[in-house]
């Protein structure tokens, strides 16, 4: 087994943003677990392309108990350890202004769905490993949100609401995991140029979101990638229970 810098697991890490944290953690020097629910076939082609030396694929619906307690046992077992826990899964949404519903036809069943993939997500993903996570002096738990919440250029109504509550979440883990040295934080990218939730977004749309940007520029999978690996890193031991806003300036806090 390889002298990994830490062992990170990366829920929803089969396409996307998910696996451009991955990449970016193996590139630094970390053992990564590539998370998938239903893209076996792109979750074992990311960790080819990683090596497995680097990577192993696992199977985890991450809003069942169960799923993510054998997802931490099987990583146990290959690792003998996890200190990294990124919750990154997108549970059913895709942002596509035309397919959104607007209020008056929006089910309650909409939202629990959305809370369902934010929040129970990280609440199974966080108590699997927590165990685990007492164990070593660098624990971080980063969940994925929304620049959305602050600044809802369209209102993907169920979406943003569940990243929202994400917050609170996360700053109230951040100060109950916080006796134990385990720093809980939020990344929260803006529209992303481009993953595949982001696929039916125009050209023209991006452009709109650079021009309004204070870099003039849309935001990379690997601009957010890049930042969630530095919290995960010993140089962010001082950093918890915040949430980082990374779209090119587009929102400022």
């Amino acid at each position: 087994m390889k002298n990994f810098k830490g062992i990170a697991l990366v829920t929803g890490a089969s396409r996307g943003l998910g696996s451009e944290i991955a990449r970016t953690f193996v590139e630094n020097g970390y053992g990564v677990i590539v998370n998938y629910y239903q893209n076996k076939e792109r979750a074992e082609m990311l960790v080819d392309e990683l090596g497995k030396e680097n990577a192993i694929a696992l199977y985890a619906d991450i809003t069942n108990k169960r799923d993510v307690e054998e997802l931490v046992n099987q990583t146990i077992q290959h690792y003998g350890c996890i200190n990294i826990i990124i919750n990154n899964a997108l549970v059913n949404f895709r942002f596509d202004p035309n397919a959104q519903e607007p209020v008056h036809e929006l089910s309650w069943g909409k939202y629990v769905e959305q809370f369902e993939g934010s929040v129970h997500g990280a609440l199974n993903t966080i108590q699997a490993a927590l165990p685990y996570l007492k164990e070593t002096d660098n624990a971080r738990v980063i969940n994925i949100g929304t620049n959305l919440f602050q600044n809802p250029i369209v209102p993907y109504h169920q979406y943003t609401t569940g990243k929202a509550a994400l917050v609170g979440f996360t700053r109230n883990m951040a100060k109950e995991l916080g006796q134990y040295g385990i720093t809980v934080n939020m990344v929260s990218g803006g529209l992303l140029q481009t993953t595949d939730a982001s696929a039916l977004t125009t050209e023209e749309v991006f452009n709109i979101v650079a021009s309004n940007s204070a870099l003039n520029r849309v935001t990379t999978p690997k601009d957010v990638a890049e930042t969630v690996v530095f919290l995960g890193s010993d140089r962010a031991k001082g950093i918890t229970g915040q949430n980082i806003v990374v779209d090119s300036g587009l929102t400022m806090n």
